[in-house]
């Protein structure tokens, strides 16, 4: 098992620990609103991506809800299969899940025939983050692709306190985020 597989098998832990341990009155205060520092890195009528998050990650689907009120088109990844390189689709009423389907990671995703869209800022998930913006995903590199196709994508971490780390095993295609968020603080931007 290499550091990086051993590393994200004990943040998995931690995080669904941590996650279970959040009373349903708690979590419903959690990620209500994104925090004013943020929307300072979102452009005006930017399209804005979230994920629907797997069990133990931190939810957007209330900021994705918050953007589409201000008049942002809110989208979420898409995956042909497992493998294939991640796209994005419009999600276009994220206060209605039911039109949403099954990825083949195990989260929701747009229907085929929603429209593709290309983001300009995205709220991606995490196992762990350092001081520095860098992150450690699930290993299948699709954000780090992402980043270094759009360079200038606003990427902003989205994670439980718990997922600070010292530091993390960076390779050369690992790509820092600008910024990420917390329930209690907001870290960059980076």
């Amino acid at each position: 098992m290499t550091d990086k597989q051993a590393l994200r098998a004990e943040l998995r832990q931690l995080r669904a620990k941590h996650d279970a341990s959040i009373s349903p009155n708690l979590r419903a205060l959690l990620f209500n609103r994104p925090p004013t520092a943020m929307l300072e890195l979102v452009p005006q009528g930017a399209v804005v991506s979230v994920y629907h998050p797997i069990p133990g990650e931190a939810s957007p689907l209330s900021y994705a809800r918050w953007f589409a009120e201000q008049g942002h088109p809110v989208a979420l990844p898409w995956f042909a299969q497992r493998g294939a390189a991640m796209a994005f689709k419009l999600w276009d009423n994220p206060f209605d899940e039911s039109a949403l389907v099954p990825d083949p990671y195990g989260a929701m995703q747009p229907p085929f025939d929603a429209p593709e869209a290309r983001v300009d800022v995205a709220i991606v998930p995490l196992l762990g983050f350092t001081l520095t913006g860098q992150r450690l995903g699930q290993g299948g590199g699709h954000y780090d692709r992402l980043l270094e196709a759009q360079p200038d994508l606003v990427a902003i971490g989205l994670a439980w306190d718990c997922q600070l780390v010292d530091a993390l095993p960076i390779e050369p295609h690992d790509r820092p985020l600008r910024a990420v968020v917390t329930p209690t603080r907001f870290y960059g931007p980076f």
